[in-house]
């Protein structure tokens, strides 16, 4: 009989670990070819992982609730064929135990920060990576838990849900703290309705208590000194963990790459036009809102098949040219997080093909619905600043791709207009771009002639196209 490995795979950039949500399959089922037989959960999205071999699930590396790296062994199939070695890419989370023990049962108290929340006995529901930290630091009562209404996929609690009750419940007690001149609280003995606050207040000299409060907005166990500041009215809150994935991956992208932005602009008044003309018939004929997005990508992916060594990353010594055209677009999340789905083989779309994609991926992923293959394989990335009214901005590169487009507001102004009867002004629809990208491989000329590529499409866009 031949035992398969099955293995946490790798699941995108940035991504480097992942927690066993639920074992869809226990120890002795009947496994199938494409089955699922674990759902787990990244800082990004859940998701739940097929299989590629079939037999007897024998054995279940690791529980419920626990972390595991990428690349680690989860669990073992035999395929009660001779023996061979055939090794399945499957999993990762990191930490050790056997799943032959019984789920441990959140009880009616206070969590300790080492206790793993695993299961609610009344509720029957299970947490992702990010809730379960931050149940471990709050020390949520299982009361308290059942009054969360989760907003994921069968009612699953999500790292917003419990982000939203923790603000409303510590902004209720967030004026009843005082700094009290020479007071020392003992965290063992203090609490505030079962809130974990604790503080331990060293003397300042001169405090006037009535003068300085302290919000208690995530305070934290490892947080035991609290300095007043001069300002009365400032807060501390610490970046949930998503936040701080964003920050290592924007200082880590600029220490990788030296980044050169450069900039262009472009008058889209027949895009603008032709945009304004088609948006009510698309709406009404396919039920899609059109936004220039969509003729961003498409313009990214002809100058990409123009310029195709813009389309690549460094590998040790080595340019790695990419075949796919894979557009990533930074989405905006209800958090105020960010999060790059990826549009596939953009060059291979139609603007209504391409508005179908934005679109979907767009409300799946303000929903917490995109899986991973959705957020990996970007090749090069678009950031609409538009969108939020900048007129442009300098974008960060998203490692390993080698280049980011900025698009920033689209605004009338007076402009020069050329032509062959004379130059004239008018006011026209402008936007300006901004292209970042790594200069140990794209070089000035290079981003210039694709800037001006893109531009070229933008002002003459086909305005009698009809989708």
């Amino acid at each position: 009989m031949a035992k398969h490995e099955i293995i946490l795979p790798s699941m995108g950039e940035g991504i480097f670990e992942a927690t066993i949500v639920k074992w869809l399959k226990q120890k002795g089922d009947q496994i199938s070819v494409d089955e699922s037989i674990v759902e787990i959960a990244t800082d990004k999205v859940d998701t739940e992982i097929p299989v590629s071999t079939e037999g007897i699930l024998t054995e279940i590396i690791y529980d419920e609730g626990v972390m595991v790296k990428v690349g680690s062994v989860i669990a073992i199939i035999d395929d009660q064929k001779e023996s061979t070695n055939d090794v399945s890419v499957f999993a990762q989370i990191n930490s050790s135990s056997n799943n032959d023990e019984p789920e441990e049962i959140i009880e009616e108290q206070e969590i300790s920060a080492e206790t793993i929340i695993t299961k609610n006995s009344d509720s029957n529901k299970y947490f992702s990576p990010l809730v379960k930290e931050i149940l471990k630091k709050e020390k949520l009562t299982t009361a308290e838990i059942d009054n969360i209404k989760g907003t994921a996929m069968g009612g699953r609690i999500t790292k917003n849900d419990i982000t939203n009750y923790l603000n409303n419940r510590n902004t209720l007690i967030a004026n009843t703290i005082e700094i009290k001149e020479d007071v020392k609280i003992e965290p063992e003995k203090h609490s505030i309705e079962t809130v974990p606050l604790e503080i331990e207040i060293k003397k300042h000299e001169n405090i006037e208590p009535e003068k300085h409060s302290i919000e208690a907005t995530h305070l934290q166990k490892e947080e035991k000194i609290i300095h007043p500041t001069e300002n009365n009215h400032d807060r501390v809150i610490e970046m949930d963990r998503i936040r701080k994935l964003i920050a290592e991956n924007m200082v880590k992208s600029k220490q990788t790459a030296p980044h050169v932005t450069s900039f262009a602009e472009a008058d889209v008044t027949n895009l603008v036009k032709w945009r304004e003309k088609i948006k009510n018939l698309i709406l009404e004929k396919y039920g899609l809102k059109i936004t220039y997005t969509p003729i961003f990508i498409q313009a990214i992916a002809n100058a990409i098949k123009a310029f195709p060594m813009v389309n690549v990353s460094i590998e040790g010594n080595n340019i790695i040219i990419k075949n796919d055209i894979n557009i990533g677009m930074a989405t905006a999340l209800p958090d105020g997080n960010l999060i790059v789905p990826v549009i596939k083989n953009a060059n291979e779309k139609n603007i209504l093909g391409i508005t179908k994609a934005v679109n979907d991926l767009s409300e799946r992923a303000r929903n917490g619905k995109l899986t991973l293959a959705e957020i990996q394989g970007g090749t090069f990335s678009l950031t609409n600043l538009g969108t939020f009214g900048s007129l442009i901005g300098t974008p960060i590169i998203l490692q390993p791709q080698s280049a980011i487009l900025a698009t920033g507001i689209i605004k009338k102004r007076v402009v020069v207009i050329e032509n062959p009867d004379g130059d004239m002004i008018g006011i026209r629809n402008m936007i300006m771009l901004a292209m970042s990208y790594d200069h140990r491989i794209i070089d000035g000329a290079l981003a210039g002639n694709f800037l001006n590529k893109i531009v070229e499409y933008l002002e003459n866009f086909d305005t009698s196209l009809e989708l």
